[in-house]
């Protein structure tokens, strides 16, 4: 199987399936003398894991992430990092019905039409599960760019589900109110409406689909090449990696379509230091496929989940019957919630693949000091102490 890697140069490769012993990653590229403790990977795995609320799956996962390589005395070597989650709660016995008996609209079908065999337990390297690696490793970007000499900032928060839509909220609304609430709406009064119409859905054996609304401030100008590596492009495939993810835009988006040339084109100005800069955003800070420093915004939609008791119908090829199932489990009624974190880790794992890619950041080492090698983060003699 292909495709279990991501990024130029941060390159995080990803390993596990939902009921399998373990989830890992392995980042190969994360500069040296970057402080990091297991306690920023695990903050970020929290707001992921499931459990957190009625609104989520009840599977009782802790995730507990085990630092294994890449890391001495509370700072990144330069070298790989490894990290591990072990799985606490599979329960395999439920998917025994659907071995030969695809549910309807999984990736049971198609995994073993690809391979003519597939790990079957909780739906295997298919299911969401496997973004607790992805948010490991965007943990572990994020500290990258933190301890960086740029003050970069992602955040994200759930701006829609079903018909119920938020406001458009400012930046420093998300930060403020998207951990306030279990939908992770950064407008309390949506939430509200949207944490009912959850609830209705999940007595009704029914799920819901959303969408997620992210930005980022403080990211250079010139980030990104023209044409297969376009900023965009790249932010694109990070984003429609996701599991259930069924639309990406960025900018005006799809309402794009609506505008004329002459209304959506910005004019140019001097900003304060003597620049030129577009005046406006509807770009949402890529042009040409490049970031023109402006904050970088957009959305992506993420289907209800598959996973549902509503009584449905199969075909088991083994039997060559017609079936009627029942999907039985521990399954979240709705995605996006426990989305936020993961769009933000794949954001950061983006922009900082960039930021090295530019030479923005030092591949090797963050202080960017080359050749110096009496560093505070060098590791003491213990026979000198």
């Amino acid at each position: 199987m292909n495709g279990n890697e991501f990024g130029r140069l941060f390159r995080v490769t990803t390993y596990g399936e939902s009921h399998g012993d373990a989830m890992g990653a392995t980042i190969s590229g994360c500069p040296a003398g970057v402080e990091l403790s297991v306690k920023d990977i695990q903050h970020e795995l929290d707001r992921r894991k499931p459990g957190q609320s009625m609104i989520t799956t009840s599977r009782g996962e802790p995730d507990a992430v085990v630092v294994n390589s890449g890391v001495q005395d509370g700072y990144t070597t330069g070298t790989p990092i490894g990290m591990v989650v072990q799985n606490k709660d599979a329960r395999s016995g439920k998917y025994e019905p659907y071995v030969t008996a695809p549910r309807p609209s999984h990736g049971d079908f198609t995994y073993s039409a690809k391979f003519g065999t597939r790990n079957w337990g909780g739906g295997g390297r298919s299911s969401a599960r496997e973004t607790v690696n992805w948010v490991a490793a965007g943990a572990v970007a994020k500290q990258v760019l933190e301890q960086s000499e740029y003050d970069i900032e992602v955040k994200a928060h759930v701006n829609q589900i079903g018909d119920i839509e938020a406001p458009p909220v400012s930046f420093d609304e998300m930060l403020e109110h998207t951990e306030e609430n279990d939908v992770r709406c950064a407008h309390p009064e949506t939430a509200e409406k949207m944490q009912a119409a959850i609830e209705q859905y999940q007595k009704e054996g029914d799920s819901i689909g959303g969408s997620i609304y992210f930005e980022a401030q403080g990211v250079p100008r010139g980030l990104g090449a023209p044409r297969f590596d376009s900023f965009s492009a790249r932010l694109g495939q990070a984003m429609m990696a996701v599991p259930a993810a069924t639309a990406f835009e960025f900018g005006l988006g799809r309402e794009a379509r609506e505008w004329t040339g002459s209304d959506r084109n910005e004019n140019w100005e001097f900003d304060e230091e003597g620049d030129p800069r577009p005046v406006g955003n509807k770009h949402g800070g890529i042009q040409g496929g490049i970031t023109t420093g402006q904050p970088i915004y957009g959305e992506m939609t993420l289907h209800a989940p598959t996973s549902i008791p509503k009584k449905q119908r199969t075909v088991d090829w083994e039997t060559g019957e017609e079936k009627e199932i029942q999907v039985v489990g521990r399954h979240d009624p709705v995605l996006p919630p426990r989305g936020v974190p993961v769009v933000e880790a794949m954001f950061y794992l983006t922009i900082l693949d960039f930021m090295l890619l530019s030479g923005r950041i030092n591949p090797d080492r963050l202080d960017g000091a080359v050749g110096e090698y009496d560093t505070p983060y060098h590791p003491s003699s213990p026979q000198n102490e």
